[in-house]
């Protein structure tokens, strides 16, 4: 009898003596791991490995890592992002409005607010005045499944053929050509981002902000409604958002984007 023959009939033995006491193997410990899915919105989230892959990717990376978590970050169209999480597939979200998400657990603690714009070629004399009537005459390039503002997105389903939608994962990018085309006359997006954009692009003089779309909204990581442990990731966010600001390490993170912490800056402007 080989000494294979012997093990595969003690391991027999053993699995046999489980079921007949009605016991069970122990499981194997869950993969520690929380996975992140969302759309390139840099400097929120960036490109994953690279150097800079975010802020908000480099502080869950903080806080789940100090409770032994890897984070597993992968960039998708923010449509499927938000069906992987909502489904369970993935686990949680970044750069979230609670409009992008309802359903899915949300933190206490915001990481950040956000403006959202208007924004034109350069020399383009159409500004937003507050009227969204004015928008009637124009092609307005929009992402799926982003939520701007309660009264535009609600403006924007009653006038479809004004919106020109794209879900890619390049699809500032692909709005940013439209609108040099003239394909599009305006288009929407977080000041934040765009500026990041423009100042990768070389372009800050050739599109400029057309109006605010909307009052500051705050952006969240935002987790699986399916998930059972979406509850405690985001007491940890709470618990450890604190915590980075009371080191420093908050600060520390955003000056690598060229930001501040928003619980200390006074109330932005616009241009």
């Amino acid at each position: 009898m080989t000494a294979l023959v012997r093990r595969a009939q003690r391991l027999g033995s053993v699995l046999l003596l489980v079921a007949v006491a009605g016991l069970s193997l122990p499981a194997l410990p869950a993969d520690p791991t929380i996975t992140i899915r969302a759309d390139v919105w840099f400097p929120m989230n960036g490109e994953p490995d690279s150097d800079r892959p975010g802020y908000m990717i480099e502080f869950a990376q903080a806080i789940f890592g100090a409770q032994g978590y890897e984070v597993d970050y992968r960039a998708m169209p923010w449509s499927r992002s938000l069906l992987n999480v909502s489904l369970g597939f993935s686990d949680c979200v970044v750069g979230a409005y609670k409009e992008d998400a309802p359903g899915f657990v949300f933190p206490e603690t915001h990481w950040g607010e956000d403006q959202t714009l208007f924004w034109k070629r350069a020399g383009s004399e159409w500004h937003f005045d507050g009227d969204l009537a004015s928008l009637e005459r124009l092609q307005v390039g929009l992402i799926r499944d982003y939520a701007y503002s309660p009264a535009f997105d609600a403006f924007m389903e009653m006038h479809p053929s004004g919106a020109e939608l794209l879900s890619a994962n390049n699809a500032l990018e692909q709005n940013i050509r439209k609108l040099m085309l003239g394909r599009i006359d305006v288009t929407v997006e977080s000041r934040l981002v765009m500026e990041a954009k423009l100042e990768a692009l070389d372009m800050e003089d050739e599109i400029v902000p057309a109006g605010r779309v909307g009052a500051p909204n705050p952006m969240y990581i935002a987790c699986s409604p399916k998930n059972p442990e979406s509850q405690r990731y985001i007491e940890w966010v709470d618990a450890g958002t604190a915590r980075l600001r009371e080191t420093g390490e908050l600060q520390a993170i955003l000056a690598r984007y060229g930001l501040h912490d928003w619980d200390r800056l006074p109330e932005q402007v616009e241009r």
